[in-house]
This record gives structure tokens, sequence and C-alpha cells, in this order.
């Protein structure tokens, strides 16, 4: 079926078809990742059976073991580690009220990851639907929790790994103790969950000017951008407020 839009000139349609064609092969790239991904073979066997803290039942701080974060039709665990603590290095403002903007600016959660979250919350309860959803940083639960509520995240399941070596043994924490964005999947095995895949992306080597985008496919608002003629703006980051 061959489209054409009101007003468009014959300019235009020939380099709509040709970048069209570019995006059918983009299309067929990622399909071929994503197989490529599910045909993974056996990846390593989780080390430890991490207890993070989570909110209880009655609302206070409770243990969790990652083997319980899987629900039982549910072999597939997604967790995204949250910088809370954010980066050393970003002075970008924090929160303008609530209890968290009172934080020092270094213990406070990262601007970005914060736009990620609004995100994927209102994702959460279709994602639900397949497999489980979990959301770890390395403060205490009571901020997070905190956080989350002056954020208006209702459906994440929020987790505190400060009591674990999850975030440093799935490289979410530099050696420094810096935190870092990654996004990990887990499979449950029968008895043993296992590694399956984490956004490595973060640390490879990216072309001058070029963001990692190691979780760009899961970001509506960052792919919105390259639908228009500006694009992705080179010089603007998430923020809390505007």
């Amino acid at each position: 079926m061959r489209i054409v839009f009101p007003g468009e000139s014959t300019e235009y349609r020939a380099a709509r078809d040709r970048l069209l064609e570019q995006e059918i092969e983009l299309r067929r790239t990622m399909e071929a990742a994503a197989t490529a991904r599910r045909q993974l073979p056996p990846g390593g066997a989780v080390p430890d059976d991490y207890i993070f803290q989570g909110a209880g039942a009655d609302g206070r701080p409770s243990d969790v073991r990652l083997s319980e974060l899987f629900a039982p039709d549910r072999d597939s665990l997604a967790i995204y580690s949250f910088m809370f603590p954010r980066d050393p290095c970003d002075q970008s403002a924090g929160p303008p009220s609530g209890e968290t903007s009172l934080l020092p600016l270094a213990e406070g959660p990262c601007p970005s990851c914060t736009a990620l979250l609004d995100q994927l919350d209102g994702a959460a309860d279709h994602a639900s639907q397949h497999l489980n959803l979990a959301v770890v940083a390395k403060a205490p639960l009571p901020p997070i929790l905190t956080f989350a509520r002056e954020r208006g995240w209702r459906r994440l399941r929020l987790l505190s790994s400060a009591a674990n070596s999850y975030n440093r043994d799935y490289h979410a924490e530099t050696a420094e103790g810096a935190q870092r964005p990654m996004l990990s999947v887990f499979h449950r095995d029968g008895q043993t969950i296992r590694h399956f895949w984490s956004s490595e992306l973060l640390y490879a080597p990216t072309d001058p000017g070029e963001d990692p985008r190691h979780v760009g496919t899961l970001e509506p608002l960052w792919n919105l951008f390259d639908l228009t003629p500006e694009g992705r703006p080179s010089d603007w980051y998430e923020q809390f407020s505007y």
C-alpha cells in the first residue's frame, strides 16, 4: 500500500520512501536481535539468593529474597537498578519540594532514572501479565518509598539493596561505589535462577556524541524525540520539574 499525505511534494515522497526502507531494515534488525537474545545459552547461576528490603503487607520494611520476586507462573524477572543515590558527578537540581528535597544532593535520586521510572510505572501492570518487574536502589528503603509516594508511583515494586552485594555483582555499581542504571533479566530454570541478559551497552564504546542507549528501546520519551525534525536535544536531560 502506497501512502500519500495531503500537500506533500514528490521530493518529500521520494525521501520518505527511502527512509521507509531504512525503517523496515531497522525493524528486521531489531527482530533479529530479539531472536538472538532469546537464543542465548544459559547464563550463570545467581551466586546468592539476595535479600532485599521491600514494603511488607503492613507497610513496614520486610526482607524479601530474590527467589521470592518470582510469581509461581512467571519465570522471568527484570530488575532495573535505580541510581539512588545519584551519580556523584551529577550536579543538576534535586526535587524542588517534599521530604526528598531535604536530602543532600549527592544522596538524592537520579533525575534521568526518575523519568524512566515515571514511564515504567504506567507500564508495570501490563508487564506483570508476562514477567516479574522490580526496581532496586542502594538507598535505604524509607527514603525510596517516600520518594515514590512523592512522585506518585503506584505500580512499581521498589526494593532496597543497601544490605547486599547485588548492585556490585551485576555491574550496577562501580568499584568506587557509584551507582549505575543497569537493567538485568533473570530466568528461573526449575530450582535454579540464572542471569539471562543485562543492558551491557551501558559499558560499550560509543561513537562521538552518541548516547549509550542501553535501555533505549524502553524509553518512550527519547524515542518520541527521534520522530521530530529537531531530534533528541543534545544539551538537555530529564529533570524532576520544569
